[in-house]
């Protein structure tokens, strides 16, 4: 699939991993971030960060359109919830793969399913592309692209599935920093108080600027604050810094 993407395609998928991963680090920074990046990469007219839990049978959605999805239409979604294509093509799949609705079932037929007609047309949704970028026994999240009128082309998919193992990552990662999380004692001595508040707050997902606004100092001097900080863990970016610090408990917090 790579092979049919260009340089710029390439750069682009880079560029946006990197806005996304850097730009703060917790669940919310995340999704955020998320929802602005990609459809910068693929062009979408409703961009969604969806958590199916496969338990109960119920969605939740973080949308770049807060609003376009009321809590009635959701609850549409979720009476046809294990009937989804995507659903049932992504869940508890572990080799599950970016795919749009329009490869798992014609559309003909598909338009003329109560899902499409009880949901999609209702929000006005013809096309559906889901990048699942967690999956495991309970939960499936995924980014989720919705068109109107014009379908996704192989290339719009080919941009989002080599992108798709590093936003999993980042959404681990993410979930983990968003947790009550303080820097361990053994971090080295020569980081000072006013560094390490700067570093559990990185690791809480706030941006320069929000973490300036609780210290009560300028986005500038966080800044600096956050380049001492990088020099004496010996890394290169905020996402490093964290998990520099968390050491073996960041594996374990993802799991807790």
């Amino acid at each position: 699939m790579a092979q049919s993407l260009t340089n710029a395609d390439l750069r682009g998928a880079l560029d946006a991993l990197r806005a996304i991963g850097e730009n703060g680090l917790g669940r919310e920074a995340f999704a955020r971030r998320g929802l602005e990046c990609l459809p910068r990469l693929v062009s979408s007219e409703l961009t969604t960060l969806s958590v199916c839990n496969l338990e109960t049978g119920h969605r939740s959605v973080v949308s770049d359109s807060p609003g376009s999805i009321s809590r009635r239409e959701i609850e549409v979604f979720d009476r046809y919830f294990y009937d989804h294509p995507l659903v049932r093509e992504h869940g508890r799949n572990p080799a599950a793969v970016t795919r749009c609705i329009g490869e798992l079932v014609p559309e003909s037929r598909f338009h003329r399913t109560p899902l499409y007609n009880d949901y999609y047309r209702v929000i006005r949704i013809d096309h559906v592309m889901a990048v699942p970028i967690h999956v495991d026994r309970d939960l499936l999240v995924s980014f989720v692209l919705n068109r109107r009128k014009h379908g996704f082309s192989d290339r719009d998919r080919a941009r989002l599935e080599i992108m798709r193992p590093h936003l999993g990552n980042l959404y681990r990662f993410s979930v983990a920093a968003s947790r009550h999380w303080t820097p361990p004692a053994a971090l080295p001595d020569s980081l000072t108080t006013r560094e390490r508040d700067v570093l559990r707050w990185l690791a809480a997902g706030k941006t320069d600027r929000d973490i300036g606004a609780i210290l009560e100092i300028s986005p500038r001097t966080v800044h600096k604050h956050l380049q001492h900080i990088y020099e004496k863990l010996g890394v290169e970016t905020r996402t490093a810094a964290v998990m520099r610090a968390a050491g073996p408990a960041y594996p374990r917090a993802l799991l807790s």
